[in-house]
């Protein structure tokens, strides 16, 4: 008789249970195919999936551990820099996002905000993509990877830690540069050829040979809750899927296997995801090594307003699966700035031309979710405490961003260098250093601003998705 130990055991069983082999996601995992024990990580990762800081301590690899700290003119404490994930990639706690490169900047303009941010605040670390600048359209498409172009040409190369983005599937995005033989009516989508020629088109315009970090910009399937949109609904997939299925997670990370190999892109990621997906992919890297690749981050929205998504599902699934957070709108479209409520206040004509109208006035219906919401109250709440503390409401936002602990790089913007110096700055400040204001003679009685952020987080847990719009009249 054959006795099986823990591990085969759970092997055997995985490949008994798994189902046909073109079902999408982790089913994909066929019984003709050979299953493997995941290979051991540098990580605390157990092959039972599980997470052990014990282990993750004598590695030094610790999550979002800060590995080292260089000076910069900037700022006070220098600039941290943490491993990506499980790659070898050392970023920046910032990375400078540019989508606004090309349309409310010029390609100058960028080219100045990127050079002051790695010259005089030690930051190594960049985020594009395919579709920018934002709003998308296919007059303007491409036009940041140009003024990426342009700063690449006078730095080292192997400096700059570069990341972009392949489009998911959108019926819009028919504009899409592709290949030569690609039918130029078909919309975005995450098949390996499109995968492949997105990927050559971004070399061309950003002038270089390879890319740090590719990431999937917003999953290729229905998964509910991309860009304010309600959450998951089982009959919205099976619509979705009768009407066209999706691609199959095998195809997408084969695809990202042969760009990896061929050497014109280092490792991938994934954007606007879910805790599904994250899990199926490390379920295929995990059984599948030398077929597919470990995704090593995650960009997804995170910031004071926008935070149960993430950390009631995704938190853990990443952290056991060593993806790293890469936050994108700390500030909430800049609504945690306090400037809209300053400019609803002081602006009532939005037809005058002379006022300078920030960018979710700029574009009609553009990230409404944080305008036609319940995010007003809670807003109001986070710029209050920082006023009370004596801070900007963007030193409370990003620094409380900044120093999280599920946090590896948070993605800022600015579009002016006003912008980018306070955005910076705002990295010396750590909120569990700030003396709090107290009227109390007992200190013990005083909350921290940590506390106070958590109280106010109590009453507005998921305020982006709490709309407010007026009922309308029969």
């Amino acid at each position: 008789m054959l006795v099986l130990d823990s591990l085969s055991h759970y092997l055997l069983l995985f490949s008994l249970l798994v189902v046909t082999p073109r079902c999408y996601g982790v089913s994909a995992l066929s019984a003709s195919s050979t299953v493997v024990a995941p290979k051991s990580s540098t990580s605390g990762i157990t092959v039972g999936g599980f997470r052990n800081p014990s282990k993750d301590d004598e590695n030094s690899s610790s999550y979002n551990k800060v590995i080292k700290t260089v000076d910069a003119p900037g700022l006070k404490r220098g600039m941290d820099y943490v491993r990506l994930g499980n790659s070898d990639l050392i970023v920046s706690k910032v990375c400078m996002g540019t989508m606004t490169y090309g349309v409310q900047n010029t390609i100058q303009e960028g080219v100045n905000l990127l050079d002051k941010s790695f010259d005089e605040y030690g930051i190594n670390f960049l985020d594009t993509a395919e579709i920018y600048p934002v709003p998308p359209s296919g007059e303007s498409q491409g036009e940041t990877d140009r003024c990426v172009c342009e700063f690449l040409k006078k730095r080292d190369r192997k400096e700059v830690i570069l990341a972009t983005k392949v489009a998911g599937r959108n019926s819009m995005l028919t504009y899409l540069p592709r290949g030569e033989n690609a039918d130029p009516e078909e919309a975005a989508d995450l098949t390996r050829a499109q995968i492949l020629d997105s990927v050559e088109e971004s070399l061309k315009r950003l002038g270089t040979d390879y890319i740090d970090l590719l990431q999937l910009h917003w999953p290729g399937r229905y998964a509910g809750g991309l860009f304010g949109s309600t959450d998951f609904c089982p009959s919205e997939y099976e619509s979705a899927h009768r009407k066209q299925p999706p691609i199959e997670l095998t195809e997408i990370l084969s695809a990202l296997k042969e760009l990896i190999d061929s050497g014109k892109v280092r490792y991938f990621g994934v954007s606007n995801e879910t805790p599904y997906g994250v899990c199926a992919m490390a379920a295929l890297a995990d059984h599948f090594p030398e077929l597919y690749p470990k995704c090593v981050s995650i960009q997804n929205s995170y910031s004071l307003v926008v935070r149960k998504d993430y950390e009631a599902g995704n938190a853990e699934a990443c952290y056991h699966h060593d993806v790293a957070l890469l936050p994108y709108s700390p500030l909430a479209g800049g609504t945690l700035t306090g400037k809209y409520r300053k400019y609803k206040n002081e602006n009532n004509d939005k037809e005058d031309d002379d006022v300078v109208k920030p960018r979710l006035t700029l574009f009609p219906g553009y990230m409404a979710r944080y305008l036609e919401s319940e995010n007003e109250g809670a807003v109001n709440a986070y710029c209050d405490l920082a006023e009370r503390n004596n801070l900007t409401p963007t030193e409370l936002a990003l620094s409380w961003c900044y120093h999280n602990e599920l946090v590896a790089s948070t993605i800022i913007g600015a579009t002016t260098i006003e912008q980018l110096d306070e955005n910076l700055k705002a990295y010396d400040i750590r909120l569990d250093e700030v003396k709090v204001d107290s009227s109390s003679d007992d200190d013990n009685d005083t909350p921290t601003i940590i506390e106070e952020i958590n109280q106010i987080y109590k009453r507005y847990t998921d305020p982006t998705k709490a709309k407010n719009d007026a009922v309308k009249k029969k």
